[in-house]
């Protein structure tokens, strides 16, 4: 049995997927691909809070692994498992981030998460030239309760076509959380800004 070809954009199916027996010969080389993947793709916002630009390739990764943990081999089970994920993979119009805080004590990551409630809506993009791009945060479910935020959210954002084309041009990209609790800003690195240009039509 063959190997499915790997590719970077459209819609994850179960065709796309490694078979369990495939995933386990193949693993260590597939998961050193993903992490050199994602290297450009993950940023640091400020010194506690990480972004990891979602993909194809990502997204198919964290299906495998949970086929893998969770046994799954079922057609139900593995349709259940890409439906659950796919709202995570970029469309060409936005990009989509998973969002970690971290704090690497337990007692300050408390405290800080208490004071950074509502800051998954205070993410941006910022394409050089145009207005900030706000995230569209935690579609999926609420991370949020009424002590504290939560350590990891899911962000997207939808650019413009006119954004879009900028930065398939060059043009500078900025990401930033704007909030009384965590004001940080970074501008992209080519690498970082080549890779997620790829992202989009």
């Amino acid at each position: 049995m063959t190997s499915p070809a790997i590719v970077l954009r459209g819609p994850l199916r179960p065709q796309d997927l490694f078979s369990l027996e495939q995933y386990a010969r193949q693993r260590g080389d597939f998961r050193s691909r993903v992490l050199a993947h994602k290297k450009p793709r993950t940023v640091a916002v400020g010194p506690h809070c990480t972004w990891v630009f979602e993909d194809r390739l990502t997204i198919q990764y964290q299906v495998q692994e949970m086929l893998r943990v969770e046994r799954i081999f079922e057609p139900e089970g593995i349709q259940g498992e890409l439906d659950a994920y796919h709202p995570l993979i970029p469309d060409g119009g936005n990009w989509k981030a998973t969002m970690m805080i971290e704090f690497p004590d337990a007692d300050e990551r408390k405290a800080a998460l208490s004071r950074m409630k509502g800051v998954e809506t205070r993410c941006y993009v910022q394409v050089a030239g145009f207005e900030r791009v706000w995230a569209i945060a935690d579609e999926d479910l609420e991370r949020e309760n009424e002590q504290k935020t939560s350590s990891v959210h899911w962000l997207r954002f939808e650019l413009t076509p006119a954004m879009r084309a900028a930065v398939r041009s060059g043009s500078q990209v900025s990401l930033g959380v704007d909030h009384p609790a965590y004001d940080h800003a970074v501008s992209l690195g080519d690498e970082s800004r080549q890779a997620l240009a790829r992202d989009l039509d």
